[in-house]
């Protein structure tokens, strides 16, 4: 960077600016060519044209602010109070651009003589995932190939002109056409970003595309928007943390592993900490504090998790998500379905609360969206604990491999499992379809024998006093193992009733359970006890 944010940040400079340096520069007169139109390395918007009126649209000026502060080595580009309307804003390396008190950086409504940058060309590989993972430069906020760029502050991003990509604007002609703008910001091949402080209102397709970005840091980010909030997408060494995520239509922390960028890449070295992802309130109402519900009539479309995938041609692998809170959202969700890994996981001390379908799920599948050839991937080492989950809907948490492809090394420990209950007779004798090819959600089996679990096609699958209730009697077993090999149970607590229901179950081992004598077999196992 060109200046040192945590002096800048702590040492006083920001209430330096507020009161003194906009009079600094209107008393200099000095022009856009000229250095004395920057104070320490930081410039004010205004000084470039820029109007902050909500009407006048001030990208131009923007981009010549953030030009000048590039040419200088780096800066900061200032943001005072007003509502500054623009289409794209082009970020250059070593600049960060801070959004003050009652800033707002507002998307404009494209019209047919102005817009945003277009969609850049994409080789054939753009097939292999949707439009908006493509594609950066159609957005409020785009960068390429950039280092040390940072964007902070207690201000506000709202994307109010732009697209959500799915058709559903009705002001929008066509949704992901020339001129429209689908994602505040998008970032691609990009290292050492920071973002810090900001929030973001009606994000578009994404709050945050961030696509081959390594070393990206997320902190105290408040995110209430339309799609998905942040999808870190072929990403190296991220941190996520203290966010808070509303995104009802969408997915809230969504990390994925496309073929966007024309091969694959993983995305590892990624923690996700002290976050709170939601899908149940009116877009707006969490920034506004109002926390206003959506009706019940919305729940079945409720989203709001944190999910790894669909897009998985690169795979996920070492992985820390702690101390986050779930609530009226879907579920944790794992999904390689496209030929990579998932591997070295740990999952530690989450809270979930009216989860509408299955808490934890986990899916290796073969879709393979992606060149031919790629063999199907792997999911292993994944370490669960200290979860605890209550009025969760009639789904159970789902582990689910492939015939010869099995998921491995699973242990989920110190867990509650509660869930609303009360499903028919019929639902026990279900017996769901492999839907190996299918989109992977944790609706795509249909209804489950199972209160708690639902596991298929896993080996070496380990529970350590974990408790699955139900808030209603239930007729299904609390565990459903089909094809499973090495399966251990220690301190396990149940209802009453069936606590397991075994199909080919090789490798069974339960001590310490409440309600049933201890029980080990080495030999293909089946039935219910």
């Amino acid at each position: 960077m060109g200046f040192d944010r945590r002096s800048f940040l702590q040492g006083g400079a920001l209430a330096g600016m507020a009161g003194i340096a906009q009079p600094a520069f209107a008393a200099s007169g000095a022009g856009l060519g000229s250095a004395a139109g920057s104070v320490g390395g930081i410039v004010d918007v205004r000084q470039f044209g820029a109007k902050g009126d909500g009407t006048a649209i001030d990208s131009g000026a923007i981009n010549k602010a953030i030009d000048h502060v590039a040419g200088l080595g780096g800066g900061t580009v200032y943001f005072p109070a007003g509502s500054y309307a623009s289409y794209t804003i082009r970020m250059k390396s070593r600049v960060t651009l801070f959004l003050a008190d009652g800033a707002v950086l507002l998307a404009a409504a494209p019209t047919d003589t102005q817009g945003y940058d277009h969609a850049e060309p994409i080789g054939e590989w753009g097939a292999y995932q949707d439009f908006g993972h493509s594609h950066w430069r159609n957005s409020l906020i785009w960068g390429e190939g950039l280092n040390d760029i940072a964007i902070l502050g207690p201000g506000l991003i709202w994307g109010k002109g732009l697209g959500r990509g799915d058709g559903k604007d009705n002001w929008l002609k066509d949704p992901t056409g020339p001129g429209t703008g689908n994602k505040a910001i998008a970032l691609k091949n990009c290292r050492n970003v920071l973002l810090r402080d900001i929030k973001i209102l009606e994000g578009g397709w994404f709050a945050l595309l961030a696509t081959g970005v390594d070393n990206l840091t997320i902190d105290n980010v408040l995110v209430d928007t339309n799609r998905d909030g942040f999808d870190i997408d072929c990403c190296r060494n991220v941190r996520i943390s203290n966010c808070t995520v509303n995104s009802p239509w969408d997915d809230g922390i969504c990390p994925k592993s496309s073929y966007a960028l024309g091969h694959p890449r993983i995305t590892e070295n990624l923690t996700i900490s002290d976050c709170f992802v939601t899908g149940n309130y009116e877009v707006g109402s969490v920034l506004d504090g109002s926390w206003r519900k959506m009706p019940p009539s919305f729940a079945p479309k409720i989203h709001g998790r944190i999910k790894f995938g669909t897009e998985s041609n690169g795979g996920f692998r070492n992985i820390t998500i702690s101390n986050c809170i779930f609530e009226d959202s879907r579920g944790l969700a794992f999904e390689t379905v496209d030929g990579a890994v998932v591997e070295d996981v740990t999952v530690s001390n989450i809270t979930m609360r009216g989860i509408i379908d299955a808490p934890l799920f986990l899916r290796l599948g073969k879709r393979m969206r992606g060149p031919a050839g790629v063999p199907i991937g792997t999911m292993k080492r994944i370490l669960i604990q200290n979860v605890v989950s209550s009025g969760a809907n009639m789904l159970p948490s789902v582990i689910a491999g492939l015939i010869d492809h099995p998921i491995e090394d699973v242990s989920i420990a110190d867990c509650h499992f509660q869930h609303v209950g009360g499903a028919p007779a019929a639902m026990a004798k279900v017996r769901p379809p492999e839907a190996e090819l299918a989109y992977p959600e944790a609706t795509m089996f249909g209804d489950l024998p199972a209160t708690g679990f639902f596991v298929r096609h896993a080996r070496n699958i380990r529970f350590s006093n974990v408790e699955v209730a139900v808030a209603a009697p239930d007729p299904r077993a609390a565990f459903r193992l089909e094809d499973v090999q090495d399966a251990d149970f220690v301190g396990l607590r149940a209802p009453r009733g069936t606590t397991w229901s075994l199909d080919r179950v090789t490798g069974f081992r339960s001590s310490g359970a409440r309600w049933i004598a201890d029980r080990r077999s080495d030999s293909p196992l089946s039935g219910d006890f």
